[in-house]
């Protein structure tokens, strides 16, 4: 057996190594078992550490605090934003009450014309403002029955009939032309006339007075006026009626081969020495148009346009509409 004798500083040495080899092995295996703590040992490591959470914590530090500066911007700017709309839509909101109420009290004051529908008694009002005038279309079959009814009774051709007549209930109805269905369609004959029933409260300057059987009618541009309670009622030509002229827009229509009349808004006129003589329609007479206040009637299989005791039958001349006074008689 060989003995080896070591030195007592050796063995010190040794020992002081085997200490120091220990201890940094497990330093090691704590850094393998701790991976964060790497920066620890070293100046190098931990003065990187150090930096690259400077340069990330710098950002990261300044990022909340700019989102949050930036937040309360955006909300703020957000919530100024929505305070507007809201503010505008407040705005818009009343603008449209309040365009409303002064749309209600414009057209109640100062708009020109519009119509209200009376849906139980079936008539207009019409208020035209701009001339301070409450004009009412009234149903006007009804008051051409009750008002002027004997200007809606037929006079007799003197010519006779070449076919035979239309008869149903009790009745004959007698044209000269073939019936020809179209629809009724009311004329107008411009701003200057108005239906029957049309009321208004002020007549034009150029309205005239005309007097028939002691009772007195305001005439203007082809329309009657009668006087009522609190302004004028547009009527029905009255019989016997006398005026110097008549519309521009006044048709002569033919009543036989030795009678003319001239024809305008519904009613007919013949002429005279003295002027323009309002007559009654005359049976076979062959008008255009019709004014408003007319309604279809079947009478069997046929449809007539109704005016108070006036019946128009429905005709073609040369391809284009048109309406013959309808002869009635009894039997």
């Amino acid at each position: 057996m060989i003995t080896i004798s070591i030195p007592k500083n050796l063995k010190a040495i040794i020992i002081l190594f085997a200490l120091i080899l220990i201890v940094t092995m497990q330093g090691n295996a704590e850094r393998m078992k701790h991976p964060a703590s790497r920066g620890g040992g070293a100046s190098k490591s931990v003065s990187r550490p150090s930096a690259a959470p400077s340069r990330t914590a710098k950002p990261k530090t300044n990022r909340p605090n700019s989102t949050k500066q930036a937040t309360p911007t955006r909300a703020s700017s957000n919530k100024s934003i929505k305070g507007g709309h809201e503010k505008a839509t407040d705005r818009k909101v009343t603008s449209s009450k309040s365009d409303a109420k002064n749309k209600v009290t414009s057209n109640s004051n100062n708009n020109t014309i519009r119509n209200i529908g009376n849906k139980n008694s079936g008539n207009k009002v019409n208020i035209d403002n701009s001339k301070k005038n409450i004009n009412v279309n009234v149903d006007n079959s009804k008051n051409i029955k009750v008002n002027n009814q004997h200007n809606t009774r037929v006079r007799s051709n003197s010519r006779s009939y070449n076919r035979p007549p239309y008869r149903y209930g009790g009745r004959s109805y007698y044209c000269y032309r073939p019936y020809h269905y179209h629809p009724y369609r009311p004329f107008y004959w411009g701003p200057v006339w108005h239906p029957w029933g049309f009321f208004i409260t002020t007549l034009a300057a150029t309205a005239i007075i005309v007097s028939v059987e002691n009772q007195q009618y305001h005439y203007d541009q082809g329309v009657y006026y009668s006087q009522s309670n609190g302004g004028y009622t547009v009527v029905q030509a009255p019989v016997g009626a006398t005026v110097q002229t008549l519309p521009k827009e006044t048709q002569q229509v033919e009543v036989n081969e030795t009678t003319n009349n001239y024809y305008y808004g519904g009613a007919f006129y013949e002429k005279s020495a003295e002027g323009y003589t309002v007559v009654p329609a005359t049976a076979g007479t062959i008008v255009p148009n019709l004014p408003e206040g007319g309604e279809e009637v079947k009478i069997g299989d046929v449809t007539y346009v109704q005016f108070g005791d006036t019946y128009y039958q429905p005709i073609q001349v040369d391809g284009k509409d048109m309406y013959e006074i309808v002869d009635v008689k009894e039997g």
